[in-house]
């Protein structure tokens, strides 16, 4: 028993990867109640909130992104037949192989094993030391470049919302050009306010109103495309799509390579599985929860989809333009493009936090480790805000946050392809952070006997995915080759 015989408790926590005991006074607890301990998860950490339709808005959110903006165009290039087809079979793999990771969160036992906070972590409880670096790389980057294209999506509908509001002053005849630089600008500064929000678990009313912003425009969009068919009086298109003649045989390789890249970044959220899975309460258990949240949030974008892409396919045939609304396929009513314009640009500020919050964690905890001594690493000061309280300040913090914002910012002005680079980045990261990693982990988690017939199916499914990732990102590459031909830094015009 301690001093003035106050009750002491003795708690075993794991702070940053390393474990420690601390010791709880009992007069230190709120009203001095042993049942406080309550308040702390089995990791020591403060109890998650997390819930499944907080979850379900972290997947939807980080789901219906600008990549559906894309897929009237990539139905386009694939015909009525292998454009479905293709939707079908990412929102599937995409489906299964989440189920396997968000049993990857504890390890060894999905339910009561030890937490792996990030998706990093549970690939070094799970797999060997070279593939721990190669999973780094590959999520952190594609993160990075994820950055960079909902940069290059905002600003691209924040020009379109000038350009619609310049044709309905001046008609179609005008060219409205209008440069993207500004606005990217304008982006990057709500990004660095945004940025300063600590955690991930912060961000959940964030991505609620993401998520409601991306049922906004994807239902504008969808609707636009119904009328559009109504007006024309049948559905457009052809079976194969885009036909020979009006693009060369190459162009028709390449672009069908692409479209397959578009719809898998359309689809990919796996990279940030994890860390969404580490915001949910339990019990029940963390892997039920979320796998519930992933059959919400991929049924629910599927639809869409389906939906979105198929309806401006129906509208545009053959030449769907790359985003369907800011190609101005769509020219009226102007006052409801802008409407959807906006709601794209809102979506993608929560869109742009929810991807890089990962990010953020992996640099300041790395740093926090190598130097525990240094207040401008680890120190907080406590800053009051009018009509918020008190919000704690980092400088660390502060400057890498700004400079990594900074930095996509930049870089996207240097590489507005829209359609080029949502393709590449759907296509580099779909194969090892969608299916490689998880069901390799998967793999050795259950101990699943080599070449018995479940470690063959999976082992099929990964190799065709691979196939699929190297054709998409092959032609997205030559995407990007043809837009430099005729490209000047700094210089993009809409």
């Amino acid at each position: 028993m301690a001093h003035n015989d106050v009750p002491r408790f003795y708690l075993q926590v794991e702070l940053q990867g390393n474990t420690a005991d601390v010791s709880i006074e009992g007069d230190h607890m709120e009203n001095g109640k042993v049942s406080d301990l309550k308040n702390f998860d089995d990791d020591g950490r403060i109890k998650r909130k997390g819930t499944f339709w907080t979850a379900s808005a972290h997947i939807i959110t980080a789901v219906i992104g600008s990549g559906v903006l894309s897929l009237a165009w990539a139905t386009a290039q694939l015909g009525w037949i292998a454009g479905p087809a293709a939707m079908l079979a990412f929102s599937f793999v995409t489906y299964y192989t989440s189920c396997l990771l968000s049993d990857c969160y504890r390890s060894p036992d999905p339910v009561t094993g030890k937490r792996n906070y990030t998706y990093i972590d549970a690939v070094r409880a799970n797999l060997d030391g070279i593939q721990v670096w190669i999973c780094g790389f590959a999520q952190y980057a594609n993160l990075f470049g994820t950055a960079i294209g909902y940069t290059i999506a905002a600003s691209i509908s924040m020009t379109a919302i000038e350009r619609s509001d310049c044709f309905s002053t001046n008609g179609h005849d005008d060219p409205c050009h209008v440069s993207s630089n500004p606005y990217m600008i304008v982006f990057g500064v709500v990004e660095i306010l945004l940025s300063q929000i600590p955690d991930f678990d912060q961000i959940s009313w964030l991505s609620i109103v993401a998520a409601v912003m991306s049922f906004t425009y994807s239902t504008i969009g969808l609707g636009l495309g119904i009328a559009k068919v109504v007006e024309v009086g049948h559905f457009r298109g052809s079976f194969t799509g885009a036909a020979i003649g009006t693009v060369t045989k190459s162009e028709k390789i390449w672009n069908t390579f692409q479209a397959l890249g578009n719809i898998a970044f359309a689809y990919s959220y796996s990279l940030i599985l994890i860390e969404i899975q580490d915001t949910i309460k339990s019990p029940p258990a963390e892997n039920k929860t979320m796998k519930k949240a992933t059959l919400l949030g991929v049924a629910t974008t599927t639809v869409f989809y389906m939906l979105c892409g198929c309806m401006g396919y129906a509208a545009f045939g053959d030449n769907a333009p790359g985003n369907l609304l800011t190609g101005f396929g769509f020219y009226n009513p102007f006052w409801l493009i802008d409407i959807a314009n906006a709601a794209i640009v809102i979506h993608l500020v929560g869109a742009y936090q929810v991807y890089c919050q990962p990010l953020f964690a992996f640099i300041e905890g790395w740093s926090g480790r190598k130097w525990q001594d240094s207040d401008f690493i680890n120190k907080e000061y406590p800053l009051a805000i009018p009509f918020y309280g008190r919000f704690n300040v980092n400088l660390f913090r502060l400057v890498w946050r700004t400079g990594f914002v900074v930095t996509t910012t930049l870089i996207s002005m240097l590489l507005p392809f829209f359609n080029n680079v949502v393709g590449l980045l759907g296509a580099v990261a779909f194969w090892p952070l969608t299916v490689y990693f998880p069901v390799t982990m998967y793999i050795a988690q259950n101990k699943i006997p080599r070449w018995s017939s479940r470690w063959v199916a999976m082992q099929i499914l990964s190799g065709v995915c691979l196939v699929v990732s190297v054709a998409a990102a092959s032609g997205s590459i030559v995407g990007v080759a043809e837009a430099l031909k005729a490209y000047k830094p700094f210089k993009t015009n809409y």
